[in-house]
This record gives C-alpha cells, structure tokens and sequence, in this order.
C-alpha cells in the first residue's frame, strides 16, 4: 500500500506526486500538468501513463488523458490515447479501479470507444491485469499478444 492508502500495481513505480488537497488526496498528472483527485481509477491511469513513458518509449507529449469523443450522441472521456509522431491515434487504454474486473463488458466499451479512433492497439487494464490486443479494421479480427509493444511498434503502420 502506498501512503494514500493506494494499493501496490502491477506496473513500475515510478514515483508519482501525492498531495492532500483540500477535498482529500491528490496525483499531479504530468500530461495534463495539474493535480487531480486520487481515486482508484486515478492511480492505476496515472501509473500506466508512467509505464507509457518510461518503460515503453511514448513520448509524453504524444499522450492524451481523458480524451473527449462523441458515441452515439453522448460525450464520453477515453482515459489514455497514445498517437504516433504524426498525430495520428494508435493506442487506445482503458483503466479501470484495481478492485474492479477485466470483463468482457470493459473490452466492450473500449470496442465501442475505439469504433471512434480506429486504433489498431486496445488496451485494458486495472493495474493488477493488462491485456493487449490489435485489431485489424479491415478484417475485424483481434489478436491478443503477451507484452505491450514499445511507441514504435505501437506507431507503426
């Protein structure tokens, strides 16, 4: 457990910002430059972007956080899309509280969160799990591979 009470991750530790705020326990997220509150959700997005970038290579600046997206009329937030260096989204991470399930349900909102960017890498995670797969738009198949790619495989086209 960390000193917020956060759970240990199957992820590197990195070391994040903690702080507590006035409405409780606070993360600085270094992608969006400011603090935000340390929910269970928070923590595991904020340790998989740290994973992002110092284990896999992305680039920072190259990471958005809860993107805006518009399905089916609603507006919804994806939690991490990773572009390559030309701007293009090819990664999409889904994070999910560590308490809370991998389902079939969570790769589903992803599914219909990527039917918007047409990435061709879907992640999923809850911090203690991660599954990766990549999906070719053209045939609509979906292979799950073990490890999650670098920035340049991820780029690739």
């Amino acid at each position: 457990m960390g000193d917020q009470g956060t759970p240990a991750l199957a992820l590197p530790d990195h070391g994040l910002k903690t702080r507590h705020g006035a409405d409780g326990p606070q993360v600085f997220d270094a992608i969006r430059r400011q603090w935000v509150a340390l929910l269970p959700e928070e923590w595991v997005r904020q340790h998989f972007i740290n994973f992002l970038v110092h284990d896999r290579g992305c680039p920072a600046s190259l990471i958005a956080v809860e993107r805006t997206l518009t399905l089916n009329g609603l507006s919804k937030r994806a939690d991490i899309v990773v572009h390559a260096a030309d701007g293009r989204p090819v990664a999409l991470v889904e994070c999910k509280a560590p308490g809370v399930k991998v389902s079939q349900a969570v790769f589903e909102q992803a599914a219909r969160y990527n039917s918007v960017f047409k990435v061709k890498w879907l992640i999923v995670t809850n911090g203690l799990q991660h599954y990766c797969c990549r999906v070719d738009h053209s045939t609509g198949s979906v292979d799950f591979v073990v490890e999650i790619p670098d920035h340049a495989a991820l780029s690739a086209l």
